[in-house]
């Protein structure tokens, strides 16, 4: 097949399947950790083996499998095996906390759940709460096509072949994060079933059993992303919205087979995932797969693999910028580094090109979008790029509208909305929301406020939404608020943004206390310190019931905070309340 013909593959396994038969003996995968390497070959013998492995799990077709792992070989092919098959890759985000990981296994009516070692404490914590019995839902998705992703529970001939935590919830084992032929399936994926190929690294294949046919229009990813409500919504996309996302950061950044992508962001979210992994797989280049972001590694791994590319978002930027033990780092192979998650300061933009002098493209991008909707040129002498923008369109349209969805006129500020082969179909068991989230006319309504001048760049200006991006991750105010109100002495909460030199914002909070607890304080003889000492409990809290990254770095206990006519706390409005307090 020719490159062209390659892009009109419009499911994840028949670019599998094309770059095996293609080029078998090009490496595509990479652990910098041990060097062990993967060539496509083996990418497709491992996705045929463990695909027919959750099969003969009783896995049905349509159905969530949860990944909890940090990057890993092992981790990414479970990932795409998952897609292959037929099934829908739920990767759990390990830093969200307890309650959301919870969450999201009911949510999913994921049966499967491939688990590497280092990501077992967090999951037991997460499957220890007690679980309300409206977290899952049975009824089907508006916006799918599928079996329900819900199954019914295992036989009792089934459960114990199995380690099984909960309600039926079968664990494999990823024993090893370089090697799949080492998971441990507890001998249920290969018991009475003789067409399930043997596999390593050198070896062929001893047979293959055939998968249901799959699609551009079958599911391939469930991906939770935090909203406005709390609970984090289930992005469902496609095969066809998963190949294009790759496309479209192929295409941007003119991303070719002699190219080699650096991942060092969690392939549990979608920069990591669909601009590192898809875009290499996509354009058929290598990916080197970090297990996880390291100031002093990074510039070794570029070397040491002479990669030629990395996605980083505007923290990691900081951290590099800032690291004085690396003077003068071997950048020679790199063409660009990438931007993305949240803006990119322009002095910390400009002042890391003159410091390294690798050119950084930023860019703009949703899970509900696969990743990336806008981006820089790839700066060669004749193209432009504007410092603060976030780019022009590339693969998808981009439109800034009004509040009915009509475009408005240059420079005029708007909601920046999407459209293209890259968008989501829906949310899990949501048609409300996602309803809500598209325009009559079909555009993904973003959230995001910007303008868009007559060069077609769009430069972001603000948010609809309350969300609280650190690092790059949104965050749920209310998440945060219903944690705080479970402390008995808080009688109200409010999560805000705070700026932040390292993270873009931060998570902070107001409470109100009840009246017993407020006299108590106050009458103490060095109130100040009671209130520290509250401040410190109440955070402890938090960090029990959200995790490090979603807790409030500080909480300020106040008497009163401003509200609207209906009593909604106004949470623009609490920064500048603080303003002039200790």
């Amino acid at each position: 097949m020719t490159e062209q013909g390659r892009d009109r593959v419009s499911t994840l396994r028949g670019l599998v399947d094309d770059w095996a038969r293609d080029y078998p003996n090009d490496t595509w995968l990479i652990s910098p950790d041990s060097g062990v390497k993967l060539t496509f070959s083996d990418v497709r013998r491992f996705c045929r083996h463990i695909s027919s492995s959750i099969s003969a799990c009783g896995i049905s077709f349509g159905s969530s499998v949860a990944i909890a792992s940090p990057n890993s070989i092992s981790s990414t092919i479970a990932f795409l095996a998952t897609v292959y098959g037929g099934y829908r890759a739920t990767p759990l985000n390990l830093v969200a906390g307890s309650k959301s990981i919870n969450y999201v296994l009911g949510h999913s009516g994921a049966r499967l759940l491939l688990l590497a070692e280092a990501a077992v404490p967090t999951i037991e914590a997460a499957l220890s709460m007690e679980t309300k019995p409206s977290a899952v839902e049975t009824k089907p998705s508006a916006v799918e096509t599928k079996p329900s992703a819900v199954e019914t529970k295992p036989s009792a001939s089934e459960a114990p072949a199995l380690q099984s935590w909960k309600d039926g919830l079968k664990i494999v084992m990823m024993r090893s994060a370089d090697n799949p032929d080492e998971w441990d399936w507890g001998g249920l994926a290969s018991r009475d079933n003789d067409n399930l190929p043997a596999t390593d690294f050198d070896g062929g294949e001893a047979g293959y059993a055939t998968q249901a046919t799959i699609d551009a229009d079958t599911i391939g990813l469930l991906l939770y992303t935090s909203g406005t409500t709390g609970n984090p919504k289930g992005v469902l996309l496609t095969n066809v919205n998963l190949i294009a996302a790759g496309s479209n950061v192929a295409l941007a950044h003119r991303l070719t087979r002699e190219d080699i992508g650096l991942c060092v962001l969690p392939t549990y979210h979608i920069n990591g995932l669909c601009a590192s992994v898809m875009g290499t797989l996509v354009s058929g280049g290598g990916l080197v797969m970090a297990s996880r972001f390291s100031t002093q590694a990074f510039w070794q791994q570029v070397s040491d693999f002479r990669c030629t590319w990395s996605s980083l978002v505007p923290t990691l930027f900081s951290y590099l910028l800032n690291d004085e033990a690396t003077a003068s780092p071997e950048t020679n192979s790199l063409r660009f580094l990438r931007s993305a998650s949240a803006p990119l300061a322009p002095e910390t933009h400009r002042l890391f090109e003159k410091r390294f002098s690798i050119p950084i493209i930023e860019t703009m991008g949703l899970t509900e979008t696969g990743s990336q909707i806008l981006s820089n040129p790839y700066p060669l002498p004749n193209d432009e790029r504007k410092i603060g923008s976030a780019g022009i369109a590339y693969g998808n349209e981009i439109m800034i509208g009004d509040r009915s969805g009509r475009a408005v006129g240059v420079d005029v500020e708007g909601e920046i909305l999407v459209r293209g082969a890259n968008v989501m179909s829906g949310y899990l068991n949501n048609p409300k929301a996602t309803k809500e989230a598209f325009t009559s006319a079909g555009w993904l309504r973003t959230g995001d406020l910007g303008r868009m001048d007559s060069d077609g760049y769009v430069f972001v200006t603000g948010r609809l939404k309350e969300l609280i991006i650190k690092g790059g991750e949104n965050i749920a105010p209310r998440e945060v608020d219903e944690a705080l109100l479970l402390h008995s002495d808080v009688l109200e909460a409010a999560a805000f943004a705070c700026p932040c030199s390292q993270y873009g914002q931060r998570v902070e909070a107001c409470v109100i206390l009840r009246d017993r607890v407020a006299s108590e304080v106050s009458c103490e003889d060095d109130p100040s310190k009671s209130s520290k000492e509250l401040e410190a409990e109440l955070v402890e809290h938090c960090l029990t019931a959200l995790g490090k990254f979603k807790s409030p770095d500080r909480i300020h206990i106040v008497e009163k905070m401003p509200k609207g006519p209906s009593g909604k706390v106004q949470r623009l409005q609490l920064l500048s309340m603080l303003e002039g307090r200790d």
